[in-house]
């Protein structure tokens, strides 16, 4: 999770930039306003002249995302090294730490998630827009070309809840931490399922989109409640951690088994299923076909945002989830991309290093959003411009 926006932190003054020249007095990027007051951003069209690199570069993307997931999903479930694993599953060198180091990630993973969605998903759009900075706090809003913030946010907290249920369906599962909390601490679990709860119907509560609703009413309380679950997470750790140690082995086992492998699996066959409308649309670019990508990437983005409570291990140390779901987007660099056609050299090899410009580089102009960014405009699936 740090390592996104430690990357993020490096591009964003290109990606501001990159819509416009930038001075010291105001790095702004040009926007107009409609007659609503709403902020519209320039942004290039697919066009039948440029269609078939837009496509080109589409599937290539796409393709990267099915390596990305099907590394992930492997690393959990088959075969995983680094310098603490050697070549057993992570799901079982995970299962086989001490209960309560594994317990802590859980929960240290479920504090990330809340407080990245509070303070940078919605907190950093919403200091920009205060500080009159109203292009740049629509281009710091997550999936904005789509209108799926709400839906992102929302996700993420679902992966807190899936974490502490122990499961995929809202139901909360025999041998998790939400069961196991209720037995010591009736009170401590109530706390904490209204927490996640409110966080998660407070953020649905913003008017759609979030990115026209950026300093609303609704979006304070929204990120006032991912504060507040956080701080119940902080506080009930160490009454959590101090459970009975056989039972918290059976919280993990499950906590593996029924949320983060069936997770991963469901990443990986959704984004196989968007790489094949990506390669539809590049073979034979349509209207229908754009919207056939849309779909299919809507569903893609289910899986990922509601894994973000366990952005550990593989997905960290692999430079994953940077991979997949670096933002603000380059959005320069991809257009340049689409004007070549040189679209083939956006993997990397070798370990991953954070500070590397020449990755992070290749990661702003890959993933699911510079995908969204190909696919959207305005929250509905692009159409080719005649």
């Amino acid at each position: 999770m740090n390592t996104k926006f430690l990357t993020i932190a490096a591009l964003a003054a290109g990606v501001a930039c990159s819509f416009t020249a930038c001075d010291d007095d105001d790095n702004d990027p040009d926007y107009t306003l409609d007659e609503n007051g709403h902020v519209v951003i320039s942004s290039i069209d697919c066009t039948t002249s440029n269609v078939q690199t837009w496509g080109g570069y589409m599937g290539v993307v796409a393709n990267l995302l099915v390596k990305d997931a099907t590394t992930l999903y492997t690393s959990w479930s088959e075969s995983y090294t680094s310098s603490d694993v050697k070549g057993q599953s992570y799901a079982e060198w995970f299962k086989a730490q001490p209960a309560a180091e594994s317990v802590e990630a859980i929960i240290e993973g479920c504090k990330d998630i809340a407080n990245e969605v509070g303070e940078s998903k919605i907190g950093d759009p919403l200091s920009k827009w205060t500080d009159g900075k109203l292009g740049e706090a629509v281009l710091a809003v997550e999936s904005w070309y789509s209108w799926h913030s709400r839906d992102d946010y929302s996700n993420n907290i679902l992966s807190i809840r899936n974490s502490y249920y122990g499961s995929l369906d809202g139901k909360v599962a025999e041998k998790s931490l939400s069961a196991l909390v209720k037995a010591s601490d009736a009170a401590l679990d109530t706390k904490i399922v209204n927490a996640i709860n409110d966080a998660y119907n407070k953020i649905l509560a913003i008017p759609q989109p979030f990115r026209d609703n950026i300093a609303s009413t609704e979006a304070k309380a929204a990120q006032t409640a991912c504060g507040e679950l956080y701080n119940v997470l902080d506080g009930a750790k160490g009454k959590i951690e101090a459970l009975d140690a056989t039972a918290l082995k059976e919280v993990i086992d499950n906590y593996v088994d029924e949320v983060v492998l069936p997770t991963y699996k469901n990443l990986k066959e959704k984004n196989e299923a968007l790489y094949e409308a990506a390669k539809a649309f590049a073979q034979t670019p349509t209207d229908k076909a754009f919207e056939a990508c849309a779909n299919a990437w809507l569903d893609a983005r289910q899986p990922w945002e509601t894994s973000e409570a366990f952005l550990f291990g593989p997905v960290a140390d692999k430079g994953l989830d940077p991979n997949m779901d670096s933002w603000p987007l380059d959005k320069d660099g991809i257009t340049n991309i689409i004007n070549s056609g040189k679209y083939d050299d956006l993997d990397w090899t070798g370990d991953f290093d954070e500070d590397n410009e020449d990755i992070a580089s290749k990661q702003s102009v890959r993933g699911f959003h510079t995908l969204e960014f190909l696919i959207f405009k305005d929250g509905k699936a692009r159409t080719i411009v005649k």
